[in-house]
């Protein structure tokens, strides 16, 4: 019976305040602060940019590392980080769809960027939500399989940066 419950609550780490997790929520904070503080600089630089898409995505930027930050005390508040994830995901799409027509490199990185976020976003909804079935390997927030897949995130997300800002020079 002990054991059990230690099965179910290591498995919902994402929730708690677990010291580690804890840890690896201000990581994410400190990133989602630079990498979404970058998309909304380039998406900027373009000069086109539509203000709607311009406030959405400087929202989440702002709302996203908040509501990481602010879950340390009060873990609940993480289901929270929908509004930021949507908001930024909303922003991308609209910016990828807007930009179809100009620079085929920016286009491509733009894409690439909105894929990677939602690529995110399925990953939050998925492990720290719980919405669909967490395979048993993958259970663990600091296991091989979840260390891919965020890395697939975030190689998507960084090759569209950089696919945008190469568009930019």
């Amino acid at each position: 019976m002990e054991l059990s419950r230690r099965v179910i609550a290591r498995s919902t780490i994402e929730m708690t305040d677990d010291r580690a997790f804890a840890f690896r929520v201000v990581r994410l904070a400190i990133t989602s602060a630079l990498a979404l503080g970058a998309i909304w600089a380039l998406a900027h630089a373009g000069g086109r940019l539509r203000p709607a898409i311009g406030y959405l995505l400087l929202a989440g930027w702002v709302l996203m590392p908040a509501v990481l930050l602010a879950s340390l005390g009060r873990p609940r508040l993480r289901y929270a980080l929908v509004v930021p994830a949507t908001l930024v995901t909303v922003a991308l799409v609209a910016l990828s769809a807007t930009t179809i027509s100009s620079d085929g490199a920016a286009a491509a990185g733009w894409a690439l960027v909105a894929g990677g976020v939602v690529v995110g976003d399925m990953l939050g909804l998925w492990f720290w939500f719980r919405l669909f079935p967490v395979p048993p390997a993958l259970r663990d927030p600091f296991s091989r399989g979840r260390w891919t897949l965020v890395g697939l995130h975030a190689a998507l997300v960084v090759s569209g940066v950089l696919l945008v800002a190469e568009s930019l020079m």
